[in-house]
């Protein structure tokens, strides 16, 4: 709770950090803030191109089974990346300045936050449009399930933003991290690709369980069980994989 209220005291100085950093993301290139959405796109195009037009993909209508799940990572993604350089990045400034270390993890993820809010609206637009079911219902779940993202994320910010500090190895490792946390989450492919016999532990990964409900909702059209997105989900299956 003290920690909640000094970031709330600090509230001025991290709307700062945020609105510096989305201005300074694209600062000096000839799209500037088009970035936001064409960045997600690309990205997009590319691994639809690979995984369905040359690794002939079986899924109906693959580019949004994908995009539900490639906007919510490149949040994770940027923000993990980011934010570990959030307290180290700002030496000077926390040399200088005396705040609670915590506002700039909480800055840095706020500002990844909201370039995935802006790049929701295209994918609500193609899930809206597309073939696939699409619910209202579902949708109004969303913001619930972007919140426990978000409360994640933070989490994992807070705790590599420190790490950092002391081990400054970690900002090489993250890179490196990233890509093979991507390819352990369902983010390219389905959960139905998982065996069976793996999915206790596979469902231990945070991001499986979020990602898993932002399919559900804009791409099966259907409200996602939100107990997995709930400490007792991980402490199940943490169960489940040490007994298996």
């Amino acid at each position: 709770m003290k920690i909640i209220k000094e970031i709330y005291a600090y509230r001025t100085m991290i709307a700062g950090l945020v609105k510096k950093d989305l201005k300074g993301r694209y600062k000096g290139s000839v799209l500037g803030f088009m970035w936001t959405f064409i960045n997600p796109l690309l990205q997009l195009a590319i691994y639809t191109f690979v995984f369905q037009v040359i690794m002939k993909n079986p899924v109906p209508q693959y580019y949004l089974h994908l995009f539900t799940a490639l906007v919510p990572w490149i949040f994770f993604s940027s923000a993990l990346t980011t934010g570990s350089q959030a307290i180290l990045g700002q030496a000077n400034m926390v040399k200088k300045i005396y705040f609670p270390r915590e506002v700039m993890p909480v800055a840095y993820t706020t500002s990844s936050f909201i370039n995935m809010l802006l790049s929701f609206i295209i994918v609500l637009a193609v899930s809206a449009f597309s073939p696939r079911p699409f619910s209202i219902g579902a949708v109004l779940v969303l913001p619930v399930v972007m919140v426990i993202q978000y409360i994640l994320v933070l989490g994992v910010t807070m705790l590599t933003s420190s790490l950092t500090v002391y081990l400054r190895d970690l900002e090489h490792i993250m890179g490196v991290l990233n890509m093979g946390l991507m390819y352990l989450s369902p983010v390219v492919y389905g959960i139905d690709y998982i065996p069976e016999r793996f999915r206790a532990v596979y469902m231990l990964n945070p991001m499986a369980p979020v990602i898993i409900s932002y399919r559900d909702i804009l791409y099966y059209g259907k409200v996602p069980q939100l107990s997995m997105l709930s400490s007792r989900h991980w402490k199940s299956h943490l169960r489940m994989s040490s007994s298996s």
